[in-house]
């Protein structure tokens, strides 16, 4: 489960480059900003209350929002309850920037022109993407893919396994003899193993056919529940496994994954909406 989730968070991860997850994100961000905007302010979140003025410009809640939203991951080392504040004072200082700009006629010049046009076209897509797309999706819709993603599960196995990394198969076989000679492994892997779960006394959680490398996989597959493997080679080193567990694979329930699933849904009709239509436009690629 684990790994399909890692999967599933890698796939919303990719589709930022493609402007896709924005729409996704912006519905997530309203909620966590109404939320903090009932907790701290008001009982019920209104989008058009204004947090700020600049001269005559006023920054609303919306706008928070949309600032969040493109922010991203630049404002979430953050702490939350600083964050409001620091968005807000962010806008302030953009609203005054952009004054000052008008004031110089920035505002009528060539570059802000054109940069203006590339804005415009990326707000009208994620606008669309937003009020159209997104809405259309429905519950059948998302239950569809969620089936489609995890049909797989049924009859795959989960494994649950320690290992220690080393770089030579010296220090690996070093390291079997010490445990089979009653060493506490997890305490080993805490003390010897290079790799990151050494901490956490080299618990890997539960894993299926695919998470791991096929040798790795392959040899943990291979051990009974409380065995410890022989060395065993992989692209990372030397890795000595021990068995924890092994049960039937269960796929996470619609509703932990339910965000990444619907986002899937969004960008297959994302993708299909620009195919279709670059069917009636000339479309040129020069360089």
């Amino acid at each position: 489960m684990t790994g399909m989730l890692y999967q599933l968070k890698n796939f919303t991860s990719a589709l930022v480059l493609g402007g896709v997850v924005a729409v996704g994100s912006v519905f997530a961000v309203s909620g966590a900003l109404a939320q903090d905007a009932t907790q701290q302010q008001a009982p019920q979140f209104d989008p058009d209350k204004v947090v700020a003025k600049v001269g005559d410009s006023a920054i609303t809640e919306l706008d928070l929002i949309y600032a969040i939203e493109d922010l991203g991951q630049d404002i979430a080392q953050i702490p939350p309850q600083q964050r409001r504040q620091f968005v807000i004072q962010m806008l302030v200082d953009m609203k005054v920037m952009a004054q000052v700009a008008r004031d110089e006629g920035m505002a009528e010049s060539e570059v802000f022109e054109r940069r203006k046009a590339y804005l415009e076209d990326r707000a009208l897509r994620r606008a669309y993407l937003e009020e159209v797309v997104a809405k259309s999706i429905t519950d059948e819709e998302v239950k569809a893919e969620y089936d489609a993603i995890f049909k797989d599960f049924e009859g795959q196995e989960e494994l649950r396994a320690r290992h220690i990394l080393v770089e030579t198969e010296e220090e690996a076989q070093a390291l079997v003899e010490e445990i089979n000679g009653g060493a506490d492994f997890a305490e080993t892997a805490k003390e010897k193993s290079t790799g990151p779960s050494g901490a956490q006394g080299g618990d890997l959680g539960y894993f299926k056919q695919g998470d791991m490398v096929p040798e790795f996989y392959e040899a943990a597959n291979a051990l009974q529940v409380g065995d410890v493997s022989a060395p065993v080679q992989s692209q990372f080193g030397w890795h000595v496994i021990k068995l924890e567990d092994r049960k039937a694979a269960e796929p996470p329930a619609l509703a932990q994954v339910e965000q990444q699933v619907r986002q899937r849904v969004l960008a297959k009709k994302f993708e299909k909406i620009v195919a279709d239509n670059k069917e009636n436009i000339t479309v040129e690629i020069v360089e």
